[in-house]
């Protein structure tokens, strides 16, 4: 799973490294970035164009009445996002890519949960799988996200059992393309990420069961 992940790198850095055009998105600098709160993600427009844009971290499937109890989706399993009724669409057409420069897990260990803080070796940003909807509630449209998960890679499999997609830099235009909907290639796209690439270190320890 991913419950936490950290953006502090400038705005600047994310729009050159995910080939962004300057746009006027005020976000300043996060280390604990939680479901219920607004980030900032990057999709393509009609036009196709690459753009970064707010959106809540908990999708909302588009057909969910205001009246009814809502269903904010934190994480997705990439496995079966194409076949759930609830995501087959954003899968196919709505995919994005969710900024982040570290993500956090935890492990549990003698009774408590150890934080490890886990980035790329080399300090870059790095662009995680998700999947985007547009939800309208009782005072408009609302843009909601939920993260996808994939198997660990042999680092994260040392702290727990599912680690976000994070998609390569090389296959960022196919991740967004609308019109890529090849499910194989899709999940291929999605494979666990290099652990030769990453670093996890821990942070802090809890109380086992603790927030």
């Amino acid at each position: 799973m991913c419950k936490q992940f950290a953006l502090y790198c400038p705005l600047d850095k994310i729009r050159e490294h995910f080939k962004i055009p300057d746009d006027d998105l005020d976000f300043y600098p996060r280390y604990h970035l939680a479901p219920g709160q607004v980030a900032p993600i990057i999709r393509t427009d009609a036009a196709n164009n690459r753009c970064l844009s707010l959106a809540l971290w908990g999708l909302i499937p588009a057909w969910t009445e205001v009246t009814e109890t809502l269903v904010r989706l934190i994480n997705a399993k990439v496995e079966t996002a194409a076949i759930k009724p609830m995501l087959r669409n954003a899968f196919r057409q709505n995919r994005i890519l969710i900024p982040a420069d570290a993500f956090y897990e935890w492990k549990p260990t003698a009774g408590q949960r150890q934080t490890y803080l886990i980035h790329m070796k080399n300090n870059q940003p790095f662009g995680m799988g998700g999947l985007l909807e547009f939800w309208h509630g009782p005072t408009g449209e609302v843009a909601t996200f939920s993260i996808l998960t994939t198997a660990p890679n042999a680092l994260i499999a040392e702290i727990h059992n599912r680690m976000p997609v994070i998609i390569r830099p090389e296959n960022y235009a196919e991740w967004l393309d609308p019109n890529a909907n090849d499910v194989n290639r899709l999940h291929a796209l999605s494979a666990p990420y290099p652990e030769s690439d990453m670093v996890a270190y821990p942070v802090s320890a809890e109380k086992e069961g603790s927030e």
